[in-house]
């Protein structure tokens, strides 16, 4: 079980999402951190730099993956990493829910219930991507360990 297929289109196609991966992140990091900083919006409160580290992790070690599966991209290592990069986004997520460092209340419509709403969405979504790469990755352990036991047979 392979996961995802050998064809050129394929491989072409997964390098240049690699490449835009990366390109997004970068962009959002210098937005957020450089210009016009996140210190322009004036919806965001002074307790976002106290969760700004986990944010920047969060894009620093998704850009830098996907530099990482541009040049080595086997089947097994996307998920492994995947999860790796789910679980800071979980955590960023969390965390920003508990510090929700936002402050709404120039605006008429009730952005707090929606940014919160949002925030659980992203919270469930990254424990579901979790679960399905860990899946993903015992399935393939599974798969890998029949072959071998069908190969050591009589």
């Amino acid at each position: 079980m392979t996961a995802h297929p050998t064809n050129r289109e394929s491989k072409r196609a997964r390098k240049i999402g690699y490449v835009v991966g990366f390109m997004v992140n970068s962009i959002m990091l210098f937005i957020v951190n450089v210009r016009p900083g996140w210190r322009q919006l004036s919806f965001l409160t002074e307790d976002f730099a106290g969760i700004l580290w986990l944010i920047n992790l969060s894009m620093v070690s998704s850009a830098t993956a996907n530099l990482i599966y541009l040049c080595y991209d086997p089947a097994w290592y996307k998920p492994l990493c995947q999860v790796g990069i789910s679980a800071i986004g979980l955590g960023a997520a969390i965390r920003m829910l508990q510090v929700f460092p936002f402050d709404f209340t120039a605006y008429l419509f009730n952005w707090s219930a929606l940014t919160r709403l949002l925030l659980a969405l992203v919270i469930l979504g990254s424990v579901v991507a979790i679960v399905a790469e860990l899946v993903r990755l015992g399935n393939r352990e599974v798969s890998a360990g029949n072959r071998s036991q069908s190969l050591h047979r009589p």
